[in-house]
């Protein structure tokens, strides 16, 4: 209730009465009734919430699947992180027999070989090597794949396939790998040094096909 000076007149003009209600409406009882920043911010958020909608589902449910929607997103992102892409962490995946022998080195690990057999000039160790880098090589970018039982001429003949241009060269060290690995013949360093140039080539070299099936 209003409570008016007793001074005043009973009947006041329009002005006069806006100011008593402006008076009135500054009383402490009423400004601890107004809503506080913080009710103001949850009443907003709790309209934009009923307002969600995923599909037919509306309000709140919808603010569920859309949690649930983020932390998808989160656990594919972390998953990618940790795990790499498939398609690039193929290369450490790669191993296994190749040529009749178990290997697991990558083929940056079997090129340091060959170099390293190449620099005490055993040409026979570093044409082998790198002809097995050769083919790890093709294998990790997903072009040519191998089995155990993949012979270094059938290697060849279907890497001719991937990479035409460098046909006759993959005929030749696999030729050479043969002639080192299983004809007991001492390889040479001009050998050696066809086969690193092939495998140089071959790692700068664009495939023509995805990939060659066994």
């Amino acid at each position: 209730m209003i409570a008016l000076p007793l001074d005043v007149p009973v009947d006041p003009d329009v002005e006069q009465a806006r100011d008593w209600l402006i008076q009135e409406l500054s009383g402490p009882q009423y400004q601890a009734a107004r809503p506080t920043l913080f009710d103001q911010l949850a009443q907003a958020f709790w309209e934009w919430l009923n307002s969600l909608q995923i599909g037919t589902v509306e309000g709140p449910p919808a603010f569920g699947l859309g949690i649930i929607l983020v932390l998808a997103v989160a656990a594919i992102v972390v998953a990618l992180l940790v795990f790499g892409v498939p398609k690039l962490n193929r290369r450490s995946s790669v191993t296994g027999a190749l040529f009749g022998e178990d290997d697991e080195r990558d083929a940056a690990a079997m090129r340091r070989d060959a170099q390293a057999a190449a620099a005490r000039s055993d040409w026979s160790t570093a044409i082998a090597e790198m002809f097995r880098a050769i083919a790890r090589g093709l294998a990790e970018r997903g072009v040519l794949s191998t089995t155990p039982g993949t012979t270094a001429s059938g290697f060849a003949a279907r890497a001719s396939e991937a990479l035409p241009a460098l046909g006759e060269r993959f005929v030749a060290s696999a030729t050479a790998f043969d002639e080192v690995r299983y004809l007991g013949r001492e390889g040479t360093q001009a050998q050696y040094e066809q086969v690193a140039a092939l495998e140089a080539d071959v790692r700068r070299a664009r495939a023509q096909a995805e990939a060659v099936p066994s």
